[in-house]
């Protein structure tokens, strides 16, 4: 089993910043991949993010430039560093991670994003 703690949401005005983070415990051994997902009222959940073990990264069109996903192995904590913050980003964010035979999900952490 894995868990996963976010924290870091908010209230934030656009045009600002926020980090969100992940710490993961457990049998984080068996992770293969972490990353974040965001899901806004009314809608599906997307990806926005995910990193690899080795650190190799992938960013959703609409975050590129924006948003950076980075990770502190010696903390098993992944981080989502957002930037210039539109009201469009206004979801839960949820952390992800994935194992060979389950995915795991945090509990999510609001952002609200005021115009």
């Amino acid at each position: 089993q894995v868990q996963l703690v976010e924290s870091g949401g908010g209230l934030v005005q656009a045009g600002g910043s926020l980090r969100l983070s992940c710490a993961a415990s457990g049998s984080i051994f068996s992770i293969k991949v972490m990353g974040w997902y965001r899901q806004a009222p009314g809608k599906q959940r997307e990806l926005v993010a995910t990193i690899t073990n080795d650190g190799s990264t992938n960013h959703a069109d609409s975050v590129k430039g924006r948003f950076t996903i980075s990770r502190d192995n010696a903390k098993n904590t992944v981080y989502l560093q957002m930037s210039s913050l539109k009201p469009d980003d206004t979801a839960v964010y949820y952390c992800n991670a994935k194992s060979k035979w389950f995915d795991y999900w945090g509990q999510g952490t609001q952002v609200t994003v005021s115009s």
